[in-house]
C-alpha cells in the first residue's frame, strides 16, 4: 500500500523520475509552453507553480530573503540560466495573481501508444 506517498511514480526509478521532473519544469520555464503527456504535465504542475509562487513573494522580502529563495529554487532547478528567467521575467508577471499560473490543453491521444497528450503553458496575465 502507499498510503500518504505523494507525486507520480511514472515508471520509472527514483533517479530517473527526478531528472525527468527536473528537466521538464527547466524546459516549461524555457519556453513557457510544453506538449506533454497528461501525467507528466500532472507531477510537473504543482512544483512549477510552487517555484513561482517563491519567485513571486520574494520580491517583497529582504535581501536574505531573496537570497534563501534563489537557493531554494536554484536546489530544485540547478541552472542559474533558468533561475534568472524566473525571477526576473516570468514571476514579475504573476505578481498581482493569486495563483493559478498554469493551463493545461488537452490534445487527445499519441498516435503510437494512445497515452493522452497535453499542453502545459503559462497563463498570460
Amino acid at each position: 500500500m502507499r498510503h500518504q506517498i505523494a507525486g507520480y511514480r511514472l515508471g520509472r526509478s527514483t533517479g530517473a523520475r527526478l531528472a525527468l521532473r527536473r528537466n521538464l519544469i527547466k524546459q516549461f520555464f524555457t519556453h513557457e509552453r510544453i506538449t506533454t503527456t497528461r501525467a507528466k504535465a500532472a507531477a510537473i504542475r504543482g512544483d512549477a507553480e510552487r517555484l513561482i509562487t517563491i519567485a513571486r513573494n520574494s520580491a517583497q522580502g529582504s535581501d536574505v530573503e531573496k537570497l534563501n529563495a534563489r537557493r531554494l529554487v536554484i536546489s530544485k532547478l540547478g541552472d542559474n540560466k533558468i533561475l534568472n528567467r524566473l525571477f526576473n521575467e516570468i514571476a514579475p508577471r504573476y505578481a498581482t495573481r493569486p495563483g493559478g499560473y498554469t493551463r493545461v490543453l488537452k490534445l487527445g491521444p499519441r498516435m503510437g501508444d494512445s497515452a493522452e497528450m497535453v499542453i502545459l503553458e503559462l497563463v498570460e496575465e
